[in-house]
């Protein structure tokens, strides 16, 4: 492929999302220039790349001053705590990630006249009252709770977008990025399909929260990665959801990846943690007009997918095997 002289910055480049992002641009034959201070990255998911003389890895973290020599064309802030177990861990990293890391990037974007592109959740839609939920849906969201560390961090950056956007006139894109899976995700990630495999590979009993009633729509990483390209190379400035409207039960997708690894894992259930939403379904109308985007993979293809790698992390007691 022909290379471009188009530089893209990736902050968070080296976690799961931010990772397979980089591979995508250059893929399409950016320069990235990948920023991360690995609090919850991994070099390991972009080793794979360090001998791409157009790719370049910065430890750093986002939450300060970022300086990077030469033209930026593209900005795309995916740095953040993204899973409960982490930023219930982390909330004071997750606020400052959200709100001075996205300061910070934003300058960056504003200095170099580089198109902004800020990763934005379906967690701003809370524990939503209107399902599924719109890009117009204004969420219902706990600012006290235990999850509103995330959930205002990111409604937050998308204030502060909008407000670059429209006070200095920076040209940006939001995307609202619904559950996603796929390989780099860590072992010990706390989201249900890395707890679910996990738990599965090594016989474990598999752990649900509630009576596992509670809704997610799953999206495979190439899928997602494509729509938020497709966004970013597109002239929409509002947020748009990118994820797979396809809505599945807890309880059932712990039975399907307990099917997929052969396991003899039982399912136990725990209690429901504070502020978990009970249905998440993103309503991906306007990615399918204005994009021309939906998602491709199917869910049993993409774990299957997912499970190879997991099979080559999760540690198996040898009795077993």
């Amino acid at each position: 492929m022909t290379t471009t002289n188009t530089v893209s910055v990736v902050t968070g480049g080296a976690g799961f999302l931010g990772s397979h992002l980089c591979d995508r641009l250059l893929a399409e034959g950016h320069h990235v220039v990948c920023i991360d201070n690995l609090i919850t990255g991994d070099t390991a998911n972009v080793a794979h790349l360090f001998g791409n003389n157009r790719f370049r890895f910065v430890n750093h973290d986002v939450s300060n001053y970022i300086f990077i020599e030469g033209p930026v064309h593209n900005v795309l802030h995916f740095a953040s705590p993204a899973s409960p177990i982490d930023y219930l861990k982390l909330p004071i990293q997750t606020l400052k990630v959200g709100s001075l890391g996205t300061h910070k990037a934003l300058g960056l974007a504003k200095a170099k006249g580089a198109r902004f592109l800020i990763a934005s959740t379906s967690e701003v839609y809370g524990d939503p009252l209107v399902h599924p939920q719109p890009e117009s849906y204004w969420g219902n969201v706990n600012p006290i709770g235990f999850r509103g560390v995330y959930d205002e961090a990111k409604r937050f950056s998308e204030a502060m977008t909008m407000a670059y956007h429209r006070y200095h006139g920076v040209e940006t894109r939001i995307v609202r990025i619904f559950n996603t899976y796929g390989p780099r995700m860590r072992v010990n990630d706390g989201r249900a399909i890395p707890a679910f495999m996990s738990q599965a590979l090594r016989e474990e009993d598999v752990t649900v929260f509630g009576a596992g009633s509670q809704t997610r729509s799953v999206c495979y990483v190439d899928d997602l990665i494509d729509g938020i390209y497709r966004l970013l190379m597109s002239n929409i400035t509002e947020p748009v959801n990118i994820g797979n409207p396809d809505e599945i039960p807890m309880l059932q997708l712990a039975k399907e990846v307990i099917q997929i690894t052969g396991s003899k894992s039982k399912i136990v259930f725990k209690e429901l943690p504070e502020d978990d939403p009970k249905v998440r379904q993103p309503d991906i109308t306007k990615a399918r007009t204005l994009l021309g985007w939906e998602p491709k993979v199917h869910r049993m293809i993409g774990l299957k997918k997912t499970l190879e790698y997991f099979r080559q992390k999760v540690q198996v007691p040898t009795a077993t095997k």
